[in-house]
């Protein structure tokens, strides 16, 4: 129980600290401070434990292209994203990348066909997204129809986070699982940083107490504690139960958002967040055939790298 308390809370509670962390440091740079620190003490522990860490270009190659996909296209995106969007609002519309998942693994890899109940949570998803949209879909004002952007800009993250993990399974790399997602989460981390040198991050950050808290609380809470919570239950509990924060941290993370820094919840956030909850839940606890179960574990292993 412990273990799960620490994924739900920590994992939820992400969301809450990006977006006091990019009110004073861009999100190029904040991801780039956070992924290389985070990224460098994994491998370095890993080196420590006696895990290999030494592998062939190619493999590192893959993984830092798996890295960049997840932590690139997924997490800066959503970093960015918080700039305009509530913390609340934005991991609702995350919380779809279960659906991501369901129609990548059909697509890719053609380990099972898509489900009845599945199909039904593809359709629940599209229909809780209208809802959540809808204020912003009905908004004249361009700071509406900025927050509409904002917030389509995180289906195409959440996207690119299950072409990722998709990706990561569909090549075997063959690297032992700590030391790929070190290497995958420091790929990423150099990554950001190159970006925010070329945009200018690195001039625009406003150095105080708040957000260097923020972001030393992502990685040691989101990243060293909360992953290695994940992984501990990947090993002694099964992956259906596991998967379970997929539903559990938008909740969390709309109610720390709506308790902290007094985010609105409206009756679209409500109802459309119900809608989503239910489509995941369709989704992750549709029946799937003995050769994508694998798959499946494998993917809620790539996904303990969100809060990395």
């Amino acid at each position: 129980m412990l273990a799960f308390g620490l994924v739900y809370l920590f994992w939820g509670s992400t969301y809450l600290a990006i977006d006091i962390a990019v009110q004073s440091i861009p999100p190029a740079l904040m991801c780039g401070l956070r992924f290389s620190i985070a990224g460098a003490v994994m491998l370095a522990v890993c080196a420590a434990t006696g895990r290999q860490v030494r592998y062939s270009a190619r493999q590192i190659a893959l993984a830092a292209v798996v890295g960049i996909l997840l932590l690139m296209g997924g997490n800066l995106t959503l970093s960015w994203a918080e700039l305009s969007v509530p913390s609340g609002l934005a991991a609702l519309i995350i919380s779809v990348t279960p659906l991501w998942f369901l129609v990548l693994d059909s697509l890719l890899l053609g380990h099972h066909r898509i489900s009845t109940r599945g199909k039904a949570g593809l359709g629940l998803g599209v229909i809780g997204l209208l809802v959540l949209f809808w204020p912003e879909l009905k908004a004249t004002s361009a700071l509406g129809r900025h927050e509409l952007w904002s917030s389509l800009s995180l289906l195409g993250g959440s996207f690119s986070w299950a072409l990722g993990s998709v990706l990561a399974k569909r090549w075997q790399s063959g690297m032992d699982i700590f030391s790929a997602t070190g290497w995958q989460v420091t790929a990423a981390g150099a990554t950001n940083l190159l970006l925010a040198w070329i945009v200018g991050d690195f001039h625009h950050a406003a150095w105080n107490l708040r957000g260097a808290s923020a972001v030393l609380y992502l990685i040691v809470c989101g990243s060293w504690i909360g992953y290695t919570a994940y992984i501990w239950l990947l090993e002694h509990v099964p992956t259906s139960k596991v998967s379970t924060y997929a539903y559990v941290n938008p909740v969390v993370a709309v109610f720390l958002g709506w308790l902290i820094l007094h985010e609105r919840v409206d009756r679209f956030i409500v109802a459309g967040s119900a809608v989503v909850v239910l489509s995941v839940i369709l989704v992750t606890s549709a029946k799937v055939d003995t050769k994508a179960e694998g798959m499946y574990e494998k993917q809620a292993e790539a996904q303990a790298i969100e809060a990395g």
